[in-house]
């Protein structure tokens, strides 16, 4: 019926690829895992998850690489990132069923079958795997930044707490919704997340909007040298890189979808994306340059940070995020707990028991609230990991994907599209990061570790 996902491409039974008689343990284990184990998503659980997923920290600094871009530049990358994203989207959505009866349950999986078995994983794994642990450590550093910020403006009197305290508090939640088994099982949070993003992204343009245009206001580049311009501008395109990372859980997502030859899951799953990528621009357009166009090159990288008034509605969008990033935290540590269970269960033949899952999810959780205590640079670790793997997984892979599978005709709309996207993607992936490794110094060189 199409609902199996194609174990015999990641089989680890024998070196033919067979199921060798265990097509019955082959199945428990599918039925265990996370993303395979719940196939009755709806249409909307895709725009939910697509939200939750693409909208987070990143529209905030989006004014902040509007500043470090300037309004040509800026408008453009905005909107090409968009444009650019949205097709690769399709390809992927369009990819996931492909092979008649299959699907391809993770973006792995589809690497597999363009690639090679081996040189698949070797590509697709380490990039997957540095957006998702990536995204999930800059989660953990803006749910603790959003929380303190909450802390200071609802309590400006108070004594100080330190941000690892509020990074801890922040971690708590996922020690114990981390043990929600699948993706349906955190609808329910992915759902409020998405309703928090498009409000606190509404928050953010129309208080910025609200204070008006500040006086003194300056477009130029910050930076008084020509080389810090260009790191900058640099690091700008990986923060708009990371605003884009959803790609990294959608065929996750899809897998949630139930599918049969005549109703096939990409249906209802482009409907899901498109309503997604509606409020998707809902959200970034009005941030970015209303934001922008108020505060000029004097915005911090987190809007909020630079709207100090009214104070309860400042401090709402503040719990507004956290509430957010709790959400997509969950949605970005999905694919990691499959990717470990899977492991776990299919290499190390340990059992597919809750206390494997209670262990496993619970050092995952730990470990990423110890890097983001340790490392708490939200500019530039957004611009660092934005470039570094962002770029490839959002803006190139599934193009490269797509001519190794389907061959479009050389010089044909289909071939230009793809190579102009990988280009550009490349460009992308090289140069932001160079720009977050920059700003990551630069903080680095002001900061005490753990105060």
């Amino acid at each position: 019926m199409g609902t199996q996902g194609p174990t015999e491409l990641n089989s680890h039974t024998n070196g033919s690829g067979s199921v060798d008689g265990k097509t019955e343990r082959e199945k428990a284990i599918e039925a265990w895992l996370p993303i395979t184990s719940s196939r009755n998503a709806k249409w909307w659980y895709s725009a939910f998850h697509n939200v939750t997923a693409m909208v987070g920290a990143g529209v905030l600094s989006l004014p902040y690489a509007m500043s470090e871009l300037g309004w040509g530049p800026g408008v453009t990358v905005l909107v090409l990132s968009w444009i650019i994203t949205l097709y690769t989207l399709w390809q992927m959505v369009e990819m996931h069923e492909m092979v008649p009866g299959k699907r391809f349950d993770r973006y792995h999986e589809l690497g597999q079958y363009a690639f090679g078995e081996k040189l698949g994983l070797y590509i697709v794994v380490p990039q997957q795997l540095i957006v998702e642990v990536g995204v999930n450590i800059v989660y953990m550093v803006t749910g603790g930044k959003s929380l303190q910020k909450f802390h200071n403006t609802v309590c400006s009197d108070c004594k100080k707490i330190k941000l690892t305290f509020f990074i801890m508090i922040f971690a708590s939640v996922h020690f114990v919704l981390s043990h929600l088994p699948n993706f349906n099982s955190i609808s329910g949070v992915s759902l409020a997340a998405a309703v928090m993003s498009l409000s606190y992204s509404t928050i953010a343009w129309a208080a910025s909007a609200h204070k008006g245009v500040q006086e003194n206001v300056e477009y130029g580049y910050k930076s008084s040298s020509r080389v810090g311009t260009v790191f900058s501008f640099f690091n700008a395109l990986g923060d708009v890189a990371f605003a884009y990372a959803g790609h990294n859980v959608v065929l996750e997502i899809q897998a949630t979808i139930p599918s049969t030859p005549e109703k096939p899951s990409k249906g209802p799953m482009w409907r899901g994306v498109v309503v997604a990528y509606i409020v998707v621009a809902l959200c970034y357009f009005p941030v970015a340059l209303v934001g922008y166009w108020m505060f000029g090159n004097g915005v911090a990288d987190n809007i909020l940070i630079s709207l100090e008034k009214p104070k309860w509605l400042i401090a709402m969008a503040n719990m507004f995020v956290v509430v957010h990033v709790i959400g997509s935290y969950q949605i970005y540590a999905m694919p990691v707990f499959d990717m470990i269970e899977t492991v776990m269960v299919k290499k190390l033949n340990f059992k597919p028991t809750r206390i494997l899952r209670f262990i496993v999810r619970n050092v995952y959780v730990a470990f990423t609230m110890f890097i983001a205590i340790t490392f708490p640079f939200f500019g530039g670790l957004l611009g660092f990991f934005g470039g570094f793997a962002f770029a490839p997984t959002t803006y190139f892979l599934p193009c490269i994907m797509w001519l190794a599978i389907y061959k479009p005709r050389k010089f044909g709309l289909s071939w230009w599209a793809n190579w102009i996207c990988i280009v550009l993607g490349l460009c992308l992936m090289i140069l932001s990061p160079i720009g977050g490794l920059r700003q990551i110094i630069l903080d680095a060189k002001s900061y005490k570790f753990y105060s």
